[in-house]
């Protein structure tokens, strides 16, 4: 009689458990929830990157639109220079900004053998725009290995707390003897939460990846055309005044 009683108990508490996300979350086991956290504090974390490179990629497009049509102007060179200063606001004007510094520091002491010397000239502003260019795409590209890590690995973090969950739930059955559906069912919902939390995360990360990644490297191929043709005007240039 008395286990028949602990039965009842067991199986009215389960009809009555709270099904809803927040109860599911607090009737979960502490690891579970541990997990479910974990997930997500990822997903708000992916979210905030996402935004800032969507929205970052916009203004570094238009400012590089921008830049090309003073650049192609026909304006002074020089005066597009002082006019940017030393204060580059995208990573366009910031190559033409280190090459025209490169240009400026060379050709202020000019000297030796010109052909030499053009070559020379030639090798260091395509150095120093390489560099520059290196370091802008690194600055931009900062966080993407997180949204790729969260991509590959949250359903997988998910599904251990869902393995942990059926895990108790299925130790609850051997404790209660009950193999009632009722019994067991709020125990699985708890554990197939962890997973869907796990998607929740992962999906934006890698569908955000895939496409930041393309406009990353369109963007990465603007610059590096920009950085060719601006070393071979500069290089006709030095040929020019030699």
């Amino acid at each position: 009689m008395e286990q028949t009683a602990i039965q009842s108990a067991a199986l009215a508490g389960s009809v009555h458990a709270d099904m809803s996300i927040w109860g599911l979350f607090m009737q979960a086991d502490l690891i579970v929830k541990a997990v479910m956290i974990g997930l997500l504090l990822a997903s708000f974390w992916c979210w905030a990157i996402i935004f800032e490179k969507i929205i970052r990629m916009r203004r570094l497009r238009r400012q590089a639109s921008q830049f090309e049509e003073s650049f192609w102007s026909g304006g002074s060179l020089d005066d597009l220079f002082d006019r940017i200063g030393s204060r580059p606001v995208d990573p366009m004007s910031a190559i033409f900004s280190s090459a025209m510094r490169e240009w400026r520091r060379s050709t202020s002491r000019k000297g030796g053998d010109s052909e030499a010397s053009h070559q020379s000239l030639s090798e260091r502003i395509d150095r120093v725009m390489q560099i520059t260019l290196n370091r802008e795409l690194e600055q931009l590209e900062r966080y993407m290995t997180f949204l790729a890590s969260v991509g590959s690995t949250a359903p997988f973090v998910g599904l251990f707390g869902t393995v942990w969950g059926i895990m108790n739930s299925f130790t609850a059955i051997a404790v209660s003897k009950n193999t009632s559906l009722a019994v067991v069912a709020p125990g699985i919902a708890e554990a197939l939460f962890a997973t869907a939390l796990g998607l929740v995360a992962a999906i934006p990360a890698v569908i955000a990846y895939n496409k930041l990644s393309t406009d990353i490297n369109l963007y990465a191929g603007r610059l590096e055309a920009f950085a060719g043709e601006f070393g071979a005007i500069l290089s006709r240039q030095a040929e020019h005044e030699g």
